[in-house]
């Protein structure tokens, strides 16, 4: 083979190497792109099962929040716009998830409510209890709160004895609270399905 034929094969393989070599290139950019692609709509599922639900999906009458701002654990806080309350000033520090009982009232801190609204901040939801209305059954409306908790999975949920109230149940979430003169098992688990993590802060703790 002379010089001029040996260079042209040079030539038309050095054109098939650079043709696989961008065709390769363009292989790894396509899937690249696919991986990238479904890494995005995974990182959207989880954001879209996580973000709180459109407040007109939101169960409970409103409750207007005057302030959000923390106070000083050594005062009342409040006043706050419902009762129990269900947004508004608060402590720096929170309650954890619990099914609280009377007789841990004497443990706790003075003013459990400013705890328990930096709780609803995070977006938990919180089961006030009465067992001091007439005719209330107070190991039934217990269990019947238990129960509720552990079919939605306890989590972000407190259950507290409030006898400040005229009802044996209320529900609150942030900005949202629901009273009950009979404990319904389906509606406080509705609440619970619909208001859990609706707060200013649901990724919190």
């Amino acid at each position: 083979m002379n010089k001029r034929g040996l260079m042209k094969k040079t030539t038309r393989q050095t054109m098939r190497e650079a043709k696989k070599k961008k065709e390769m290139q363009q292989k790894v950019l396509v899937y690249s792109g696919l991986g990238l692609a479904v890494i995005a709509v995974f990182v959207i599922i989880i954001l879209f099962l996580r973000t709180p639900t459109n407040s007109a999906g939101l169960m409970g009458d409103e409750v207007a929040i005057s302030s959000s701002s923390h106070v000083s654990s050594d005062t009342p806080p409040g006043p706050y716009n419902s009762n129990p309350p269900a947004g508004g000033t608060h402590f720096d520090s929170d309650f954890p998830a619990k099914f609280y009982q009377e007789s841990d009232l004497a443990t706790l801190p003075a003013y459990p409510e400013g705890y328990l609204v930096h709780s609803l901040e995070h977006g938990y939801v919180i089961f006030w209890y009465n067992c001091q209305i007439p005719g209330t059954v107070c190991v039934e409306l217990k269990q019947t709160i238990q129960n509720v908790m552990d079919e939605t999975g306890n989590t972000k949920l407190i259950a507290f004895p409030w006898v400040d109230m005229d009802v044996p149940l209320a529900m609150t979430s942030w900005g949202r609270i629901l009273k009950f003169t009979q404990p319904d098992s389906a509606q406080m688990k509705l609440f619970v399905e619909r208001n859990r993590y609706h707060a200013p802060e649901p990724d919190a703790p």
